[in-house]
This record gives structure tokens, C-alpha cells and sequence, in this order.
């Protein structure tokens, strides 16, 4: 077809322009991705399946939607580049066809303890100008209405210098109004620290009085203190006077001089609450979170009651609401109130507010609040919670990219969120989901399968095509597409029981239930109906009650299965006593590592806005390892070779004969009892995906000596195949004499279980009640909620 025919308005023959149908994608290599090929139909539902680990994230997200994002970040000078991430390009060939890509991934939001809710989403930012312009009495501009903004002011003078020996000296005043309470600093909460569980007062300073991890005698944080010269080394800290009591635990930073090294000395508890307390908790070490759970004790702010805001911002209201209390509100009441506001000055920011406000209804979050911390959202939460701003954009032909949208969806909500891709996809949009849920691959316009299995095994296109096609095919998908679990035709009987009486945990309303022991027993309901607030803040935590959540695991590219699960420390005590030497030696990041790349495998060279170039270390060809070490054996391997072992190979080495190392040998069967077998021990946790990082999480609380293990949605990331391998393992722990308590929404799981205990009727305010007690098969019989509802369709009763 010629130019001139194609761009003619009078022809019939199409334009050029709408040759461009597809996002083309050939020879992709991004992680476990063997050179594949791939054309996706653009302004389509596609949905890409397969089991865990079998390179969906890899190509979805690593490399469709990172390019994307690298060449929309390339049309900006080179200026702005400079402040942003610098994006590698993906190891593939040929793209072509790529959009804007816009992603909603299932990353949980920070846990800034400054973030809520309601400042994630924008929704706060409209409510303190409507505050601002609304409110009586008026106090001051949208700031005086942040938590995160403080009060200040200052006065002072400047000197211009105008040339000549003429200078003139200006004063100058500044004050800004903030709402920020000035006793918890916005925080709502306040730390109070238990100063006995951080020394011995009846020792001196020589005496290493610390019970502080990292504080120990012979440390230069202890030196400081010890050397300072404000105190006597061995005095009795209980002896101490009232200015050296002071000095030890709240003297402002103080330069001091120690062996001739200029050194800051710093009071007790300010250094504390900047190294630990500062932090995320559960970014902490082990030792450090269980050290900040026992010296330090968070209440509510008597000052603002935990709204975070002072007393002036609390005094503005509208119609008898101030905007603490329009925070504290559902959504969909705030949804409501902000409905029968009638002003016409602000009518453009009230549609703004309620069209964001509506949106959270819509996508089922309405039983939220707006000072909700962020950090205590669930994944599905979070990613929800991500979707409002895109929903009702003027934007199409965009790329929308979803990492399993359902996750924490009860059967019920799942329709809503399908509804909600459909629309996104309507408005002439891409939109591109890595799922599992039979009910979501059910509404794809084009399914692409990958495989056939994962790690190695996987990173190949097994099928493209329709649903009904896959059926059809003899993919692992295709297989299990219609598997369901039946109803188990005898259920276990109790051991016990757990009581837990009167629950008043977030919406929990006076609930009192007994989970049976010794049994498999699923807490479920919609979400927002209570489930976490029961499990995880109403039952009793006395020793032995093990508890898996779904915070995610974090690692950098030099941590891997063998050093999180702990692996890595009997091997090396191995192989130093096979060969005589130290275990430092075979850790690559310490005493063993190349000294070429300090143990990184690879060498960055940094190139400034250009992407950064990784380029394998030529002296350890990538092993990580300084080669002297590499002459060391144990079992025939050297350590970097036993660092390249699935875990299946590793189960094996280790079993028996001359490599046999019991305390390594339980770990790995414990990452295959979840289903990772073929994991290799060395591999990057950057590199696995989020179902991979679940399991090996359970893996390592299985070592755990508990009675009773407590597991927020275990099939979070996992393939319809891999779902009856865990009904297996939580079998197992059953049959073992473990009390296992799963929250779940996954019907093969309910299915499965001995009791059942769902809550609801509804989220938020609208749940909180046991709305059913039994068994599976009485659920179903009944039908008397909606769970009850889904679980029969399900199992076909």
C-alpha cells in the first residue's frame, strides 16, 4: 500500500496508523526468560498464567512495562534525568508497539508512620483546602490543616551589600501555621522507653552495664560513652547526680576527643530514638525488633487524642466536623457528608473530592479511613488503593499493568475488581494482568501460558490463545483450570480450644468465638469484615503460637535462600572444619569475597544519567568468591558450586554419605515441603517473585517450636497446581499435632478445612460479627452468607 493511499481521508483502504494493533516482543532474556517471542493485541484484556516462578513478572512487568518507563523517562533533558532512577534496558531484542505504561503493582506502601490513607491518595490535600476556604473559624491556609507541617516562625536581619562600601541591613520576619500537635509531632503516638531494659543500674560503665544489642563493652558506641570524660568509669550509674543522670541519657550532641580522635558524644535516649526507633519495625533485624518490643512502649497521644493535629487545626469546623473527624470516618460515610455540602465557591474541588471519595466505594475499600496508616494495609489493599487515581482518567490507549489484582479479594469482591479491568480496557486501553484466579483468567480477551515450570524449568510461551482454548491445551494451566477441591467427607475432631472473648479490635463488635485446636481451621469473610483484627489482634500470644503475615520479605541482591533461611551458617562450618580454616572465609560477604568485586559477582560502572553498565566480574567469573577459597572442597564442591544446587539436589547432598550435614539438610526439605524446589541456593531474593518469597518465609517458620501456626493467605502467588500441594503441607502439620489457623478466601482452602469461622456480613462497620461457626459441608448446606454462597457454587453442592 502506497503512502498516498493510505493517508488519502477519501479512500476505503485503512490508514497506516492502525497497523500498529500490537506490542511486539521478540528474544527476551530478562531473568529466567528463555529468548522468547511474543505479539500481545493492543486495546485487549490479556491475562498471562502460569505457576510461580515461571517468568509472568519477568516479562509483564521486567520488561514490557520497564521499558516503557525507560524511554518515557529518556524524553526529559538531561537535567531532569539527573534526578531520576537510572533504568537498565531489558535483556530483549525487538520491542515494538509499547504505550505509556502505567503500573499497579502489589507492593505494600511505606510504613512511614506520617503516612495514612488519606495522604496517599491525594483525598487529604482537597479536604485541608476545603477546610481552609469552609471552616469557622478560620485559622489559616491548607497547611494549618497537615499533621505534617509545623508551626514556626523566626525573625532576624540580612545585609545587602550594594557596592562601594554601601550596605544596607534589612529585618526580616517569617511564620508559618501548621497542624501539626506539637507533643507527638504528628505521629499520634508517643514512645515511652523503659530505661531498666536498657542497663544494669547497679553497675558501672567498666562493668559493661548494656542489655542494648550492638552496645557492647569493647564497642566505640560504648567507648564514647565510657571515654567521654563525664563520667566516672566505675561509679554505679544509680549513683550518678542529677547533671551526670542527665548527661548519660539527654545531653545535646557534644564534640569530645578520644586517643586523639575527634568523636560526638550524644545522650542515651536521643541516640536511641534516632538508630532504632526511627526505623520501620519490621524492616528491623530479629534481635533488634525483639529488643525495641521489649524496652519501648507506644500509647496514644493524650495531647490530640492520636489524631496527629493541634488543637487549633481540631477547632475548624463544618457543620460541626473538623477535619479529624472527617478523617476518622468510613470513606463511604465522608463519601455522604461531603455529598450535602452545597457551596458553589468550591463546587470544582467537591466534585474532585467526592469523585475520589466515590472511587473507593466503587473498588470496595469504602470501610476504610482516611487516617488509616498506609503501612497497615494489606497487599490487595494497597494495590486498590493505588487504582483510585486512575480510575475515571481522560487518558486511554495507556498500558495498564496489574500484579495479581485479586489478591485479598473475597469470591464476592473478585466480580467487582473484574468489572473494573473491563472498564479500564473499554475505554480503549491495554490492559496486561499476571494472575492465577480461574475467575479472572474466565474474562481475558487473550491468555498467554507460561512454563512450563518455574525457575530454569520455566521462562518459555507454553500456549497463546482463548480460555476455551486453553482448556483444551495440555498446559499445566490448561490442566488445572477446573480443579476443585471437594468437601472432606470426615473432619477432625478438637483437641481444645482457643478463647477469645468480647474482641473489640478495630470493627470487631464484642465477639466471642473458640477456634478449636488440632485441627485446620479457616477464619474467612469479605474484605474488611474483621478476619486479621480476630486473628492476628484478638487471640491470646502466649508462647508457641507461631504467626506468618504477609509483610514482605527484604533482601538485597547479595541476600539469597541460604543466607535469610539461615543455610549458609552449618555449610560453612562445614566446609571450615572439612578444611581446617575459618567460616568466614565462605561467605562472600565477608573474609571469602573477590576482591575484585567485594563479593557482588558483578561490577557496576556508573555513567550518570545513562543507565548503568553491570558487567560480570572477570576474576571470579561471576562466583563471587576469591579463588584461594575455591580450593577448599567439602564433598567433592567447593562452595560456589554448592551455592548453584536447586534445593532438590541440595535435599539430596546433604542427606548422606560424606557432604551429610543434618542441620542443612532439614532447612532445604523444609524449602521443598513448600513447594521450592527448584530454587537454587544461591539465587538473588531481588530475583524471585512474590508467591516464591511467601513460601520460603513459611519455610523458615516451620523450624519454628510452635503448637499453633497462624497463616494469612498462604496461596497468595500461587498456581492452581501448587494450591493442593499446600493443602498437602498443611496436612502435615496438622497430622504432626499442630493447630493450624489460615486466613483464606481461596475456596480449595475452605474446602479443605475441618471448621470454618466467617465473619461479616459486610466490611468495616457493616462486619465484625461471626456470621457462621461449622463445618465446610454445614456452610454449604446452609447458605446463609455469602461465603456460604460461593463455597456451594464452587464445590457444586
Amino acid at each position: 500500500m502506497s503512502t498516498a493511499t493510505s493517508t488519502d481521508p477519501q479512500s476505503s483502504e485503512p490508514h497506516v496508523a492502525d497497523s500498529h494493533e500490537l506490542i511486539r516482543v521478540h528474544g527476551a532474556r530478562e531473568n529466567n526468560l528463555k529468548d522468547i517471542s511474543i505479539e500481545i493485541p493492543k486495546r485487549r484484556l490479556t491475562v498471562f498464567t502460569g505457576v510461580s516462578g515461571s517468568g509472568k513478572s519477568s516479562l509483564v512487568f521486567d520488561t514490557i512495562a520497564a521499558e516503557s518507563q525507560r524511554l518515557i523517562n529518556e524524553t526529559y533533558s538531561a537535567f531532569l534525568q539527573g534526578f531520576m532512577p537510572n533504568l537498565a534496558r531489558p535483556e530483549v531484542d525487538v520491542l515494538d508497539g509499547l504505550t505509556t505504561a502505567i503500573t499497579v503493582d502489589q507492593q505494600r506502601m511505606g510504613s512511614d508512620p506520617r503516612s495514612t490513607v488519606g495522604t496517599a491518595t491525594d483525598a487529604n490535600a482537597m479536604l485541608r483546602i476545603l477546610f481552609s476556604r469552609l471552616g469557622k473559624p478560620h485559622i489559616g491556609p491548607p497547611a494549618a490543616y497537615s499533621f505534617n507541617v509545623a508551626s514556626v516562625s523566626a525573625s532576624g536581619g540580612f545585609t545587602i551589600d550594594r557596592g562601594a562600601d554601601k550596605t544596607k541591613t534589612e529585618k526580616v520576619s517569617f511564620s508559618r501555621t501548621g497542624g501539626m500537635c506539637t507533643h507527638c509531632e504528628g505521629r499520634g503516638r508517643v514512645s515511652d522507653i523503659d530505661l531498666a531494659q536498657l542497663y544494669d543500674d547497679t553497675k558501672s560503665l567498666s562493668e559493661d552495664p548494656f542489655t542494648i544489642p550492638t552496645y557492647t563493652g569493647d564497642g566505640w558506641v560504648v567507648r564514647v560513652i565510657s571515654e567521654s570524660g563525664f563520667f566516672d568509669k566505675d561509679k554505679p550509674i544509680r549513683q550518678y547526680t542529677k547533671k551526670e543522670r542527665h548527661d548519660f541519657l539527654y545531653r545535646e550532641p557534644t564534640k569530645v576527643k578520644i586517643n586523639g580522635v575527634n568523636l560526638t558524644y550524644e545522650g542515651l535516649i536521643p541516640k536511641l530514638q534516632k538508630s532504632f526507633l526511627s526505623k520501620d519495625r519490621e524492616s528491623m533485624q530479629p534481635h533488634i525488633r525483639a529488643f525495641v518490643d521489649r524496652a519501648v512502649t507506644f500509647a496514644q497521644c493524650p495531647d490530640c487524642d492520636g489524631t496527629r493535629l493541634s488543637e487549633a487545626a481540631r477547632s475548624s469546623k463544618i457543620d460541626k466536623v473538623n477535619i479529624a473527624d472527617a478523617c476518622a470516618m468510613e470513606i463511604r460515610d465522608l463519601a455522604e457528608w461531603v455529598r450535602g455540602l452545597e457551596e458553589p465557591s468550591v463546587a470544582p474541588l467537591l466534585a474532585k473530592l467526592q469523585h475520589s471519595l466515590d472511587s473507593f466505594v466503587e473498588i470496595g475499600l469504602g470501610y476504610l479511613s482516611l487516617d488509616r496508616a498506609s503501612g497497615t494495609l494489606s497487599g490487595g489493599e494497597a494495590q486498590r488503593t493505588k487504582m483510585i487515581r486512575h480510575l475515571g482518567s481522560s487518558l486511554t490507549d495507556v498500558t495498564y499493568v496489574f500484579d495479581e489484582p485479586t489478591i485479598g479479594l473475597h469470591p464476592h469482591d473478585i466480580q467487582r475488581m473484574n468489572n473494573l479491568l473491563l472498564r479500564l480496557r473499554d475505554k480503549g486501553n491495554t490492559v496486561l494482568v499476571v494472575e492465577h484466579k480461574p475467575e479472572t483468567i474466565a474474562i481475558a480477551d487473550h491468555v498467554v501460558d507460561l512454563g512450563p515450570g518455574a525457575g530454569t524449568a520455566g521462562g518459555t510461551v507454553c500456549f497463546e490463545g482463548t480460555l476455551e482454548e486453553l482448556r483444551k491445551s495440555d498446559t499445566v494451566t490448561g490442566r488445572h483450570l477446573d480443579d476443585r477441591a471437594k468437601l472432606k467427607e470426615t473432619v477432625r475432631e478438637p483437641k481444645g480450644k482457643l478463647e477469645i472473648r468480647d474482641a473489640t479490635a478495630n470493627n470487631l463488635q464484642g465477639v466471642d468465638v473458640d477456634i478449636p485446636l488440632g485441627v485446620l481451621c479457616v477464619v474467612t469473610g469479605v474484605a474488611g469484615s474483621g478476619k486479621s483484627s480476630l486473628v492476628h489482634g484478638s487471640i491470646p500470644a502466649p508462647e508457641g503460637v507461631v504467626s506468618v503475615d504477609q509483610t514482605p520479605i527484604r533482601g538485597s541482591r547479595r541476600s539469597n535462600p541460604a543466607t535469610y533461611t539461615g543455610l549458609l551458617e552449618p555449610i560453612r562450618k562445614a566446609f571450615a572444619k572439612a578444611n581446617g580454616v575459618k567460616p568466614a572465609l565462605f561467605s562472600a560477604n565477608s573474609e571469602g569475597a573477590c576482591p575484585t568485586c567485594n563479593g557482588a559477582g558483578v561490577i557496576y560502572t556508573d555513567l550518570a544519567i545513562m543507565q548503568s553498565v553491570a558487567t560480570t566480574c572477570e576474576d571470579c567469573e561471576g562466583k563471587r568468591f576469591d579463588a584461594s577459597v575455591l580450593d577448599y572442597h567439602f564433598g567433592g564442591r567447593d562452595i560456589s558450586e554448592v551455592l548453584a544446587m536447586s534445593v532438590t539436589e541440595a535435599e539430596e547432598f546433604f542427606r548422606e554419605g560424606e557432604a551429610r550435614i543434618p542441620a542443612a539438610h532439614r532447612i532445604v526439605e523444609r524449602m521443598a515441603d513448600v513447594g521450592l524446589g527448584y530454587l537454587t541456593l544461591g539465587q538473588p531474593l531481588t530475583t524471585l517473585s512474590g508467591g516464591e518469597r511467601q513460601r520460603l518465609k513459611l519455610a523458615v517458620h516451620m523450624a519454628d517450636k510452635g503448637g499453633v501456626y497462624v497463616l494469612d493467605e498462604p496461596t497468595t502467588g500461587l498456581h492452581l497446581a501448587d494450591v493442593e500441594q499446600l493443602l498437602g503441607l498443611l496436612d502435615r502439620l496438622v497430622e504432626s499435632g499442630k493447630s493450624v489457623i489460615v486466613i483464606e478466601h481461596h475456596q480449595a482452602v475452605m474446602a479443605h478445612a475441618d471448621w470454618i469461622i466467617d465473619l461479616g456480613p459486610g466490611a468495616g462497620h457493616d462486619g465484625g460479627r461471626i456470621v457462621f461457626e461449622g463445618t465446610p459441608a454445614d456452610l454449604v448446606a446452609e447458605r446463609s452468607t455469602l461465603t456460604g454462597e460461593h463455597l456451594a457454587a464452587y464445590v457444586g453442592g
